[in-house]
């Protein structure tokens, strides 16, 4: 009988939650002792948390600032974070177990943590539950609950932040970050010399950041095409056009959310992106070069560190920068790019999603029994010991 693993994740919080998802899906057909079920733990809280949910975008958006303060509130305050969410899921997420009677439960979003352990607790039911952490070095509580079973981690610096937390060591796991197997296509890279380059510039799912500013130092410094991704943001993806087309034409290409981006990334010489975790993990595992030009604060704070910790990428703090910085890429006949693409191919776990699904079936789980029936079986023997 087939493993049937309940994952909570979301689909509104940025897209890298659904696209772990996504990837553990995709090798179902590899592992066949799985059956995955997905549900967005925002829907689980009915329209008011999924309401708190969609609002990611327009805050991370408009008010990076804001953002920060959320983050930092919610890391001092975990505790009555997964209180509030208990509350506003329990319901729902009883049903969804007595649904899908799942072998296991795994979360990828960190307010799903604390909050489900919580309910399953009260409720006595004993299911295994683990969480997939989605960030590579900024965690923060909500993610290192030290009552799950396991942690899977991406990075060693994860893991190291969940010690601090006070989590076992014989719980985390580092396993990599898993992505999507289109990307795992490695291309050839361009040839020393060429002129022309494709750059492609992204922002993450929601389009945030000076991407006009940044399209502007290479279109006007580079024998260069720019390829834009504007992601969700309509109102960035109008502004590019009109700033830019006028002046740079088809050097400029503008896209907004798009379903193809491992194949932009495969005809692309170099990618400017944000820190999110996704999208860099998304560009190594294509190895293509990244400079990245800032985080989000808070969860993506020290992944541009991160990245040149590791030589993945290069930080671009201020993009006046650019310019110099891509002079030192491709002096001494393109070393310093060579490197990068090389640290790519030996860093990253092409296998991240097959291993983490190979620990899940190893994982061992109990027989799910309804939870009426639990309840019931509860009550019996609280009357028999009070009798």
């Amino acid at each position: 009988m087939n493993k049937k693993i309940l994952v909570i994740s979301s689909d509104h919080t940025g897209h890298g939650h659904k696209s772990i998802a996504e990837s553990l899906q995709e090798k179902i057909g590899v592992n066949t002792q799985v059956d995955i079920h997905v549900v967005d733990g925002f829907a689980l809280g009915g329209s008011a948390l999924l309401n708190i949910g969609k609002s990611y975008g327009p805050i991370t958006r408009y008010s990076a600032q804001l953002w920060n303060a959320i983050w930092h509130f919610s890391a001092k305050n975990s505790y009555l974070v997964d209180k509030f969410i208990e509350v506003m899921i329990r319901k729902n997420l009883l049903a969804v177990l007595n649904e899908v009677k799942p072998d296991m439960i795994l979360s990828i979003h960190p307010n799903f943590n604390g909050s489900v352990i919580n309910i399953l607790r009260k409720e006595n039911i004993h299911i295994p539950f683990g969480t997939l952490i989605a960030d590579l070095v900024n965690i923060y509580p909500l993610w290192a609950d030290k009552r799950a079973d396991f942690i899977l981690s991406p990075t060693e610096e994860a893991k190291e932040k969940c010690l601090e937390f006070g989590v076992p060591e014989e719980k985390i796991n580092v396993v990599g970050f898993p992505v999507r197997e289109r990307f795992n296509a490695q291309t050839n890279f361009r040839k020393n010399g060429k002129s022309n380059f494709n750059f492609l510039l992204m922002s993450g799912g929601e389009g945030v950041g000076n991407m006009s500013a940044i399209a502007e130092e290479l279109l006007e410094h580079f024998d260069c095409t720019v390829s834009m991704i504007a992601g969700r943001n309509e109102t960035l993806k109008v502004e590019l056009e009109s700033s830019l087309k006028g002046r740079f034409g088809d050097r400029a290409k503008i896209y907004g959310f798009v379903k193809n981006i491992q194949e932009l990334m495969l005809s692309a010489d170099i990618a400017i992106t944000r820190g999110s975790p996704n999208v860099m993990f998304e560009c190594i595992a294509t190895n293509l070069p990244i400079i990245i030009t800032g985080a989000l604060p808070g969860q993506e704070k020290d992944n541009p560190r991160f990245a040149e910790k590791h030589n993945l990428g290069i930080f671009c703090q201020d993009t006046k920068n650019l310019t110099s910085i891509m002079e030192e890429l491709l002096d001494h006949d393109e070393k310093r790019l060579s490197s990068i693409i090389k640290s790519q191919k030996e860093f990253i776990n092409r296998h991240a999603a097959e291993d983490i699904l190979n620990f899940l079936v190893s994982v061992e789980a109990e027989e799910f029994e309804p939870i009426k029936k639990r309840r019931v079986s509860f009550a019996l023997a609280l009357n028999k010991f009070l009798n």
